[in-house]
């Protein structure tokens, strides 16, 4: 949620830039008005109050009697217009950063660097699926048999390449001397903490959900009516709210969080996109950063996080590109949204790969997580969570840019000593 005060003294400034990620501005409105009637029934009942402790002292009971009434009748007002008050707060989405790009979609999102240049072949490349099928390492019509459209089984050395990239990005993010470069890389003298390894739940309570601001869109989402439980769309879920309702030393921070987790989605809404193979499916693994921070590290943060992601890419050499996402592509919690995208031989194009998402306070307000400061003060902390690897994803682009005319796939170099062999086939 956004700050009160900022809303209260703000509201023109807030209802500009929530307009540019295409919400309404008049929610800030209806918020406003609410907000002035809880703030002049708490006066009022705060008034009944000091009454009734007067009524008391002069031991006029009758009196006393008929002002607790009051009393009890209005806090029944105040709690209704609070939940009320509430469910439009929590509506509106988090404010852009300076440099998010203004646009109402994708399309206009802004490149920020290109790395690496798409390799030329001398074949016409072929996508991952037929390279998978052939290979007997992708098996998507067992899968659809067994479960249904949008699932596959991954299979023999493409199953151990997953877990290679698993096992490479464990170790590479609790190397203190790498994870120091790459922090200088991103900022010089940055905090290098190393990050502690988490398997999180892949279930999650939907109020819980709700305080991380990713409930919505439900359809999305995969429900269980029984046990009121959400399967998550991505470990980040679940991480961040390892901390809610906590005051944390400041001198524990940033705390580092590296989460692998499957995942579930039902790309609601992506009917006749990407059904060819394992990009867009129902469910997938996917290895994820989670942090929380000091305000003024909050925007360091990611760009350290993109750091990471950049570092493992370029080891694959996968050519990729960093791209800043327009305020219409950002999700409503998101201050600031960085993509990473990588280049698909098949396609001719950069495909998403990678996210790294920037929420201020946004969900810490939600999700009542502070520092407490050295000094006494309490405020909430920032937080950021971005990809280490969607595996599919990676497993695509790695099938693709490292093929061969016979439809075999090198094993990346960085990579080979996990899976066993130079190549698959």
């Amino acid at each position: 949620m956004l700050d009160v005060e900022l809303l209260r003294n703000e509201s023109e400034r807030v209802k500009s830039l929530i307009k540019t990620k295409n919400a309404d501005p008049k929610m800030v409105d209806e918020f406003l008005r609410l907000d002035t009637e809880w703030r002049n029934l708490t006066k009022e009942a705060d008034d009944l109050r000091a009454l009734q402790n007067q009524l008391s002292k002069e031991r006029k009971i009758e009196e006393a009697k008929a002002n607790k009434e009051k009393i009890k009748a209005t806090e029944e007002k105040i709690a209704a217009l609070e939940n009320e008050r509430a469910v439009v707060w929590k509506k509106i989405p988090n404010l852009p950063s300076e440099d998010s790009p203004i646009g109402k979609d994708d399309s206009s999102n802004g490149v920020v660097r290109v790395t690496g240049q798409p390799r030329e072949f001398d074949f016409e490349p072929k996508d991952h699926l037929t390279l998978g099928e052939r290979l007997g390492v992708i098996d998507i019509d067992t899968a659809a048999k067994v479960t249904g459209t949008r699932f596959g089984y991954i299979k023999g050395d493409l199953a151990i390449l997953e877990l290679a990239l698993v096992q490479y990005a464990t170790e590479i993010l609790h190397n203190p001397a790498i994870v120091r470069s790459i922090a200088e890389s991103a900022k010089a003298g940055y905090n290098s903490k190393p990050f502690l390894s988490v398997i999180p739940p892949v279930m999650i309570r939907p109020e819980v959900m709700d305080r991380m601001a990713r409930l919505e869109p439900k359809e999305e989402r995969y429900y269980i009516p029984s046990d009121d439980l959400y399967l998550v769309g991505s470990a980040e879920h679940t991480l961040g709210p390892m901390h809610m309702d906590q005051v944390i030393p400041e001198s524990e921070f940033p705390l580092r969080y590296l989460g692998f987790s499957t995942a579930f989605r039902r790309e609601a809404g992506s009917y006749g996109k990407d059904t060819r193979g394992i990009l867009r499916v129902h469910q997938f693994d996917k290895l994820e950063m989670e942090s929380f921070t000091l305000p003024e590290d909050g925007m360091n943060e990611q760009n350290f996080f993109i750091a990471i992601q950049e570092y493992l890419m370029w080891s694959l050499e996968l050519p990729h590109r960093i791209v800043i996402c327009s305020t219409g592509d950002q999700g409503d919690p998101d201050t600031r949204h960085l993509d990473l995208e990588t280049w698909l031989p098949s396609e001719k194009k950069y495909r998403e790969t990678h996210s790294a998402d920037y929420m201020g306070d946004y969900q810490a307000r939600r999700l009542g997580t502070k520092v407490k400061r050295a000094d006494g003060r309490t405020e909430f902390v920032h937080m950021n969570d971005a990809t280490v690897f969607a595996i599919g994803r990676t497993l695509i682009a790695i099938m693709e840019n490292y093929q061969t005319k016979e439809g075999k796939i090198m094993i990346p170099k960085i990579l080979q000593r996990y899976v066993g062999k130079e190549i698959i086939g």
